[in-house]
Parts: C-alpha cells; structure tokens; sequence
C-alpha cells in the first residue's frame, strides 16, 4: 500500500503504471534535452513539469478525504473563473453582480458535496441567469448590461459548472456496478485527458500538415486529433480496470475524452484568441494558469460524467 494514501487495489496498481510512466517521460526529455539543444524540448519540459504538480494534485484528491477534495475542485473553479473574469474587463458599476458571480462557486459546490443532484444541475444555468441581471436591476445599472450578463453567466458554466461535474462523481451512490468507485472514475477522466494531451502534440509535431482551426490555434492539426483519439483509446484500453465497463465501452469513453478534450481546448484558445492574449495567466511557470490546463477538461468531464451516469445507473 502507498503510505498516506486510502486505495483500491486497483487504483493503486493504476497510479504506481503512471508514476513509472511520468518518471519514463521525465527521464526521457530532459536527457534528450541535455544532448540535443531543440527548441520545441523547452515546451516538452514545462509540459513535463505541469504533469508532475497535476499529479500530485490529482493523488491528494483521489487518496484523501472527500472534505478535502471538494475544496481543492471549488479551489480550482475559483482561480480558473478569477483567471477568465480578470481579462474581461467588467463595468467597475457591476462590481456586486460580479461578487455574487463569485459566491456562486461555494453554493454550487456545496450542492455536489451534499448531493442535491437537482439543485446542482439547475443552479448555476438556471438560477444564476435569473440573480445575475436581477442583481443589477437592483442598483438601476444598465450599462455594458448585456456584456456583463452574458461574460459571467458563460465563465461560471465554463469553469465552474462543468469542471464541477468532476466533484460530482465523488457524490454519486457507491454501489458494486461502480467498480473502482470515484476515485478510479476521476483518476481515468484525468490521466487519459492528460496523455491525450501528450499524444495530440507528439502526432501533430511529428505529422502535422493539415491544419484544423488555423485563425484560431494553428499548432492544431488533423493528424493531432487522430494521434490523441488513438493514443487516448490505447492507453484507456491499458487503464481499464478503473473502469466498470465492458471493452467497447472503455475504447467509446476513451475516443469521447478526447474528441472532446481537443474542443475544448480550441474553445479556451479562441476566447484567448479574441482578447488576444496568450496564457490567462502566469501561475505555472512555463505554462499559463489553471484555466489553460484545464481547458480539456471542460467539455471531456460532462461527457463522461452523463454517460458514466447512463451506463451504471439506467
């Protein structure tokens, strides 16, 4: 058993295959690196360096206590919702809509902890597009109304709605179909976004030619979709015993994670894109902020959310 650290059997066996995979990169680049003086390595080694903090993170979250790891998701929305608000450059007059913007975040995680499964998936698309223009009637303001409204209520879907999804299989009844339970559900999510991650950029530097969204991200190619779709259903194949799915399913999810992953990094880097910015912030050295590591998982985790939900419990 690893010290410090509640997990199934399997679980265990599943991060002790990444960690030696994580040490296999590490060693790999930097000694490539260190012979061989290529620009391209200097974005493989902060890439390298992310994955360790994500990790390590992702190890707390899955091993520990529940308590702790709903605060470190509502952690996570905060600083990727400040991240996204910060550029946006609201009405300093809304500054109390854009508060209570804020004090959404621990209202809808609170939800997903006590799992008031109807309140958390009503609040933040229902609720919050009432509070948010009603908040501001309050005070008479009308100016930038509609970018205001609209920038606040599609930043809290993005980065608190849906990565909240992730939180929300920790609250999910734990019966005997669920196999491995959450932790192994959220770990899988993680990993295979991850190495999706790795696979598109590996298959789009090596191959790419064609180009998919040039306006909005140029280094993104059809042969890096295909490389990330492949790599991700080869290495969900190999990490299948986190899942409680049949063969078919484990390689559907798999492509899913990274279909969606891709798109949901090209919606991040077109809002980039339009505030012309490159990073949305400078929190990982190397590598952007939160948000910019998040970006696959927006889309990935409530897909696999609702068809995990379908598959166990319908």
């Amino acid at each position: 058993m690893i010290p410090f650290l509640t997990l199934t059997p399997k679980t265990e066996h599943s991060v002790i295959m990444t960690l030696a995979i994580l040490i296999f990169f590490t060693v790999l680049f930097y000694g490539w690196n260190f012979f061989t003086k290529k620009e391209f390595l200097k974005s493989i080694k902060s890439r390298v360096n992310s994955w360790w903090v994500i990790f390590s993170i992702v190890i707390i979250i899955i091993g520990t206590t529940r308590e702790l790891a709903f605060i470190i998701f509502a952690i996570i929305s905060f600083i990727s919702f400040r991240e996204l608000t910060s550029k946006l450059n609201f009405n300093h007059k809304h500054r109390r809509t854009i508060l209570l913007a804020y004090l959404a975040i621990p209202v809808q995680y609170y939800f997903a902890y006590a799992r008031l499964f109807i309140p958390f998936l009503v609040f933040i698309p229902v609720g919050m597009l009432l509070l948010l223009p009603f908040r501001s009637i309050l005070e008479d303001q009308s100016s930038d109304s509609i970018k205001t409204f609209s920038q606040l209520q599609w930043a809290l879907m993005l980065t608190v709605f849906s990565l909240s999804h992730m939180s929300f299989l920790m609250s999910l009844p734990n019966i005997e179909s669920m196999g491995e339970g959450a932790p192994g559900l959220i770990f899988f999510l993680i990993l295979i976004t991850q190495l999706n991650d790795v696979c598109q950029f590996i298959f789009g530097k090596l191959f790419g030619r064609r180009k998919i969204s040039p306006l909005i991200s140029p280094n993104k190619t059809l042969a890096g979709l295909l490389g990330g779709i492949f790599g991700a259903v080869c290495f969900g194949y190999l990490f299948r015993e986190l899942l409680p799915f049949n063969d078919k399913q484990v390689v559907l999810i798999s492509a899913l994670i990274a279909i969606c992953g891709f798109f949901g990094d090209l919606n991040i880097s077109a809002i980039k894109r339009d505030l012309n910015i490159k990073d949305m912030s400078n929190l990982i050295p190397g590598h952007g902020g939160i948000l910019d590591r998040m970006d696959s998982l927006i889309f990935s985790n409530v897909v696999f959310f609702y068809l995990v939900y379908y598959w166990i419990y319908t």
